[in-house]
C-alpha cells in the first residue's frame, strides 16, 4: 500500500522538529537544506523521479519557502504553461500546511524515493562529528600548552623565589660576618694604606670575601669531621660485640652453631645431597661470628644496565654454569657494597667469605659448570703440593693423590638463591668481618637452556 507524503500527523511544528531530530540525529532545517542540495545535484543521475513525485517535491519547497498559495496575487499562468499548471495545483493541494510541516514531508518524500538520501545524511553527520571532534581535540592542546606554559612561568617564578631565598641567606651570613670583623680589618687597612680611603674600602671588601669562603669551607670540614666521629662509633661497638661474642663460653657457641644449621637450610633453594656434603667441608662453623648483610632493591633498572655497561661490569653467563666473583678486602675501607640486575630472567645468588689472604686486591672473575665450584684451585694450582696414599685393594689403584695444601675456610653470609634481578635492581653491603676474599655466587646451573646477561657493580665504603 502506497503511502502519501503529504498526510502529515497533526501535531505542533515544535513537537515535530524535536521528532525529526532525534530521527535523523541534525536540526530539521540542515537535513532540509542538504535534501534540497542532494535533489538538485542527483536528479537525473543517482535517481530518476516520476513527473508526479517531482510535482509533489516541488510543491514542498514552494511551500517551505513561500507558504500557502495564494492565487489572487499569484502570477498569471500561459495557455500553453501545463507543467506551470501542474505544479500550481500540486502547491494549491497543500492548503494551510506549515513551513515545518512542508520541510518535513519533502524529507521524508525524498527519503521515500531515494535510498541513496539516508546514507548520503549518516556521511554528512560522521563529518560534522569528525569536524567538531577535532575542534574538541584542537582546543585541549591549546588549553594543554597554556597550562604547560602556566606552569613554566610558575616555575621559573619558583626558582627566582628561591634563588632570592638563598641570596638573602649569604647575604645574612655576610652581613654577621662582617660586623664581627669589620673592625679588625679596618685596622689593618689602615695600616696598609694610611690615608687613603679608596684603596681601605677595597681591601676591607677583598678581606671579607675571603673571610665568607674561609668559612664556608670550616663548615663543609666540620661535617666531615662529624660523619667521621660518627663511623669510628660504629666501629668501636662493632669490635665491642665482637670482643663480647669471643668471650662466650662453649656452650654458647654450640648453641649458635645449632640456630645457624637449623636456619639456612629453609633459606636455600638449592639444597641437595651433594651440596649439603661439600658445603660441611667447606664452611668452618668455628669461624668468627660474621654479620648479616642489609640487603634492598630498587627500580632504576635500566638507567642501572647503561652504567654497568659504560664501566665494564657486565658479562655472559652459561646455562648451566656457575661464576664467582672473587673481591678482596681493602685496607683503606671497612664494607663492601654490591649491585645487579639481568636481562629478561632471574638468576641465583649468594655471598660468601674466604678467609685468605689475596695476593692481589683486583677483583677476579671465575666460571665454573656447578655452583660448588673450589675457588681455591683456580687461583694457583701450580704450587700446591700433593702426596700419594698407598691403597691395598689392586681394583682402585696403587695410590690416590692427595693435595697437602689446606682449604681456605669460607664462612656463608648469603645463601644461595634465586633473585627477580630482571624486574628490579638487588643490592646489599656487608661489613667487613677481617681480612678475606668476598664470594659473590651468580648461580645459573638451574638452567638446561638458557644463557644470562649479568650487569654488576662491586665497589668498597671507607
Amino acid at each position: 500500500m502506497r503511502v502519501n507524503a503529504e498526510k502529515i500527523p497533526l501535531e505542533t511544528d515544535q513537537g515535530i522538529i524535536e521528532s525529526e531530530e532525534r530521527r535523523w540525529g541534525l536540526p530539521l532545517r540542515e537535513v532540509y537544506k542538504h535534501g534540497l542540495s542532494f535533489y538538485k545535484d542527483k536528479d537525473g543521475k543517482a535517481m530518476h523521479l516520476s513527473y508526479e513525485d517531482k510535482l509533489k517535491l516541488v510543491a514542498y519547497t514552494q511551500q517551505t519557502a513561500h507558504g500557502p498559495l495564494d492565487v489572487t496575487s499569484a502570477s498569471p499562468l500561459g495557455v500553453l504553461d501545463v507543467i506551470g499548471r501542474d505544479r500550481r495545483a500540486a502547491w494549491q493541494n497543500l492548503g494551510q500546511m506549515s513551513q515545518i510541516q512542508a520541510m518535513t514531508g519533502f524529507v521524508h518524500t525524498l527519503d521515500r524515493l531515494c535510498p541513496l538520501f539516508r546514507p548520503y545524511l549518516e556521511a554528512i553527520q560522521k563529518d560534522m562529528e569528525a569536524k567538531k571532534q577535532e575542534e574538541i581535540n584542537k582546543e585541549r592542546e591549546e588549553k594543554s600548552h597554556k597550562d604547560l606554559e602556566n606552569r613554566i612561568i610558575l616555575e621559573k617564578e619558583k626558582q627566582q623565589c628561591n634563588k632570592l631565598t638563598e641570596d638573602q641567606q649569604v647575604q645574612r651570613i655576610k652581613d654577621a660576618l662582617n660586623v664581627q670583623s669589620y673592625d679588625q680589618f679596618l685596622e689593618y687597612a689602615r695600616q696598609q694604606f694610611p690615608g687613603n680611603f679608596d684603596q681601605q674600602a677595597v681591601l676591607i671588601r677583598q678581606l671579607q670575601d675571603q673571610h665568607y669562603q674561609q668559612y664556608i669551607q670550616q663548615l663543609a670540614v666540620d661535617e666531615r669531621l662529624a660523619k667521621s666521629n660518627i663511623s669510628c662509633l660504629e666501629d668501636k661497638e662493632n669490635i665491642e660485640v665482637t670482643k663480647d661474642c669471643n668471650s662466650n663460653d662453649t656452650e654458647n657457641v654450640v648453641d649458635s652453631k645449632a640456630m645457624q644449621t637449623t636456619e639456612k637450610p629453609e633459606i636455600s633453594d638449592y639444597n641437595d645431597e651433594s651440596r649439603e656434603d661439600e658445603g660441611e667441608s667447606e664452611i668452618d662453623d668455628g669461624l668468627p661470628a660474621v654479620e648479616e648483610a642489609r640487603m634492598w632493591t630498587r627500580s632504576e633498572v635500566d638507567e642501572f644496565k647503561e652504567s654497568a655497561r659504560a664501566n665494564g661490569g657486565m658479562l655472559t653467563i652459561g646455562h648451566g654454569e656457575t661464576v664467582t666473583i672473587r673481591v678482596p678486602t681493602h685496607s683503606r675501607a671497612r664494607s663492601i657494597c654490591w649491585e645487579f640486575a639481568t636481562d629478561h630472567y632471574d638468576i641465583g645468588f649468594g655471598l660468601h667469605f674466604e678467609w685468605s689472604k689475596s695476593t692481589t686486591s683486583e677483583v677476579t672473575v671465575h666460571v665454573s659448570e656447578s655452583d660448588d665450584e673450589d675457588e681455591g684451585d683456580d687461583d694457583d694450582d701450580a704450587d700446591e703440593e700433593y702426596t700419594i696414599q698407598n691403597n691395598s685393594d689392586p681394583e682402585v689403584g696403587s695410590g690416590k693423590r692427595v693435595s697437602n695444601t689446606p682449604r681456605p675456610l669460607v664462612s656463608l653470609i648469603v645463601p644461595i638463591y634465586r633473585r627477580d634481578c630482571h624486574t628490579e635492581v638487588y643490592a646489599g653491603s656487608h661489613t667487613y668481618p677481617g681480612e678475606g676474599v668476598y664470594l659473590l655466587k651468580f648461580d645459573n646451573t638451574y638452567s638446561l637452556w638458557r644463557s644470562k646477561t649479568l650487569y654488576y657493580k662491586v665497589y668498597y665504603i671507607q
